[in-house]
């Protein structure tokens, strides 16, 4: 999700990627820097907006030298023009207010978006630099805005007469969404508790930063390197190539290297033959975080009692039901009984998993248990016998440009009307970031679209949306988004042919990235991704299944040489065997959503924790700790729950899905990809952002709250609805 700038000062995020941790800290406050010999003058290119079409960034003008200056110039109109609100000597109206801030800190908004989306795509070391001397000023500026009296008192005093004042409904809304932020921030506390409170943000501020800096540059640091290519025995020629090329361009001239990508869970084990080198990939990727030089549990530990200490002196038991307040789950006890409820069937399905497992390794002359290193492995040989199934057979038929463009955009343009042109003129900050301007039905030009969608050093892993510029019908603002995900790209002059998985991905971030294309509210706060956490991945999870469609797969899954489509059988495969393995894919992540949770369900009276050992004992108490299935993240590298916006609420996939499933199998009901029905879901979800409650906006497009059937059916437990 992502908020405009005053909801980031009040809300502590900028741009937050529904499937990541994507985030921006709070603005930031006008105290000097200690930065000399820069320009600050109008001549940074950031005084100014861009010329560019619908003020795209114009990468081409500013470099890393032009951000301080814009952020000290950039805080110091925001906050002249947030003290002129707050100061207003007349009677407090929703214009004078409201809508003033609204339109506040324009050019704070505008750096910061360029600035946040390049330190998680195109990261430096001096990027890294500026982050970190921000970080504590960022915390200073949103306290400074969330908790000063005078301004919590207009907002008051407009939500306290918000039925009198004869506002339309989006109006209201924002009255209602302001309020509920100040208070959540602290505005009502007391000056001590306040002074209390800004110490807490300002630490919590400086250890986020901290965080996803440490993670990032552990990521580089465990990268594996491999002597011999016998050792990667059970990789393609393509991937030999690109370890070779990884490992010269990291200084390891004729051996091989092997990235660490940012889950637990690493995809090049399901083909390394070598067992010795699957324990080093996956213990790299495991216990990363745990010491050295970019140690993180003792930032996990803090963070975790940070949030705890803030809750408390917001008047809540916890953290997470600090959190889950403003979420469609409400409360700490509806995301434990969602998850509980299927934690027994999902471990008995994964025990059948692992039987078949651990005969699969005995079948080919193993004498061991399987270990987490083993199970992607042996998995596939599984697969492969049940489905007679070739991951790599299948590549073949999913070419990377032909995905995207024959598959993601010919299903937006069917459902939506919508077509993707390439800019080329557009200056864009990577040379693999392709941009796009996006047509609607009637031929108007709607967006700006980046792809940026290749893994390389000083991205962070994962796949997430962002914004460069919001939509809103107040401003005159139409969106500039951006896509990324970590794809490995092939060798130059080779065809880039990926799994199936990432193949819905690329669906999945697209329907991000049309939620906020296609917002068209008034106010940016309430605009495009500006909803809560368990309802924004409903859009993008509702994309995915299209991938699948019939109509849609003909279009795009065709041989990346001959042309000739997937044929039948193996395609009847491939979606066969996509309910293969739920056991081990929902226990992974059930296991790090209830990780999350038990992190953020403790008192502010707990002490600092011991990130192992508690890891441990919360994954025991659930049920969980199978040792060959470990958490999707464990805590020292869980970004999510620790250095983004998702703490308490990695549930929110499981949630959001339940919406998606329901609202896809609606959808088929009622003719399936047809423009009536992408019109109705446009209008009704996609449109409306945050301006009407979320479940308000399900039943509009529905016609009633969700059911879990679709759920059952979609992750293969389910034949029918009964």
């Amino acid at each position: 999700m992502r908020k405009t700038l005053l909801a980031t000062a009040i809300g502590a995020i900028l741009a937050l990627s529904a499937c990541s941790d994507n985030t921006a800290p709070t603005q930031v406050a006008s105290t000097p820097s200690a930065v000399e010999n820069t320009e600050v003058t109008s001549s940074n290119p950031f005084f100014q907006q861009s010329s560019l079409q619908y003020q795209a960034p114009d990468f081409s003008a500013f470099n890393d030298d032009h951000f301080l200056p814009a952020f000290e110039e950039g805080m110091k109109q925001h906050m002249a023009e947030v003290e002129a609100i707050a100061n207003n000597s007349a009677e407090p109206t929703f214009d004078n207010t409201l809508v003033a801030l609204e339109k506040s800190g324009e050019m704070l908004n505008r750096v910061s978006r360029v600035f946040y989306n390049l330190t998680g795509t195109d990261s430096n070391e001096q990027r890294r630099k500026i982050q970190s001397e921000l970080a504590p000023k960022m915390a200073a500026h949103s306290d400074n805005i969330s908790l000063n009296p005078a301004l919590f008192a207009r907002v008051k005093a407009i939500y306290n007469n918000r039925n009198e004042l004869k506002l339309d409904p989006e109006s209201v809304r924002l009255a209602e969404v302001y309020y509920d932020r100040f208070v959540r921030a602290g505005a009502e506390l007391t000056e001590d508790q306040k002074t209390a409170i800004r110490a807490l943000n300002e630490e919590h501020s400086n250890l986020t930063t901290k965080f996803s800096q440490n993670l990032l540059a552990e990521t580089k640091n465990i990268a594996v390197v491999v002597e011999s290519k016998e050792e990667l025995a059970g990789l393609t020629d393509a991937q030999i190539t690109a370890a070779a090329a990884a490992a010269k361009a990291a200084g390891h001239e004729g051996k091989y290297l092997l990235n660490i990508t940012n889950t637990t869970r690493q995809p090049v084990l399901s083909q390394l033959d070598n067992r010795e080198l699957r324990k080093r990939v996956w213990e790299a990727s495991a216990y990363r975080g745990q010491s050295g030089e970019f140690d993180t549990t003792p930032i996990v530990s803090r963070l975790a009692q940070l949030r705890a200490t803030r809750a408390k002196l917001l008047g809540y038991a916890n953290w997470a039901s600090y959190g889950l307040e403003a979420q469609m789950a409400k409360t700490p006890e509806a995301v434990f009984g969602m998850l509980g409820s299927m934690v027994p069937a999902v471990v008995e399905n994964t025990k059948k998993e692992l039987a078949d497992i651990n005969a699969m390794i005995k079948q080919h002359g193993g004498d061991f248990e399987a270990q987490p290193w083993d199970w992607e492995y042996y998995a596939e040989l599984v697969r492969q016998a049940k489905y007679d199934l070739d991951e790599n057979e299948v590549k073949e038929y999913f070419e990377f440009n032909r995905v995207l463009e024959d598959g993601v955009f010919y299903t937006l343009n069917r459902f939506y009307g919508i077509r993707f042109e390439p800019r080329p003129d557009l200056p864009v900050y990577h040379p693999d970031v392709k941009a796009y301007e996006v047509f609607d039905a009637d031929g108007s030009s709607l967006a700006i679209f980046y792809a940026d969608y290749f893994a390389r050093e000083g991205k962070r892993g994962g796949a997430w949306m962002s914004s460069f510029v919001g939509q809103s019908n107040l401003l005159g603002t139409k969106p500039v988004v951006v896509n990324v995900m970590n794809i490995p790209k092939a060798p130059e002059g080779n065809p880039t042919l990926i799994s199936y998985d990432h193949t819905t991905t690329i669906f999945h971030e697209l329907g991000h990235g049309i939620h906020g294309m296609f917002s068209d509210v008034k106010y940016p706060t309430l605009a495009g991704t500006s909803v809560s956490r368990d309802f924004v991945e409903f859009p993008s999870t509702f994309e995915e299944d299209w991938a699948q469609h019939p109509e849609v797969l003909s279009n795009y899954a065709k041989h990346y040489e001959t042309g000739e489509p997937i044929p039948k059988e193996l395609l009847d495969k491939v979606l066969r065997s996509r309910s293969f393995n739920q056991g081990y894919d929902t226990l992974e992540y059930m296991s790090a959503a209830l990780l999350d949770m038990e992190w953020h369900s403790l008192s502010a009276d707990e002490p600092l924790q011991d990130v192992v050992a508690f890891e441990a004992a919360a994954l025991k108490k659930h049920g969980v700790d199978l040792p060959a299935v470990p958490p999707r993240y464990k805590s020292p590298f869980f970004s999510h729950s620790m250095g983004g916006g998702y703490s308490a609420g990695y549930y929110a996939y499981m949630w959001s899905e339940i919406l998606a499933a329901d609202a896809f199998a609606y959808v088929q009901s009622r003719g399936g990809l047809t423009r009536e029905n992408g019109d109705h879901y446009r209008k009704n979800i996609l449109e409306v952002g945050n301006s009407r409650p979320t479940m308000d906006s399900y039943k509009a497009f529905r016609g009633q709250e969700p059911t879990t059937d679709a759920l059952l059916i979609r992750r293969g437990l389910k034949t029918k609805v009964e």
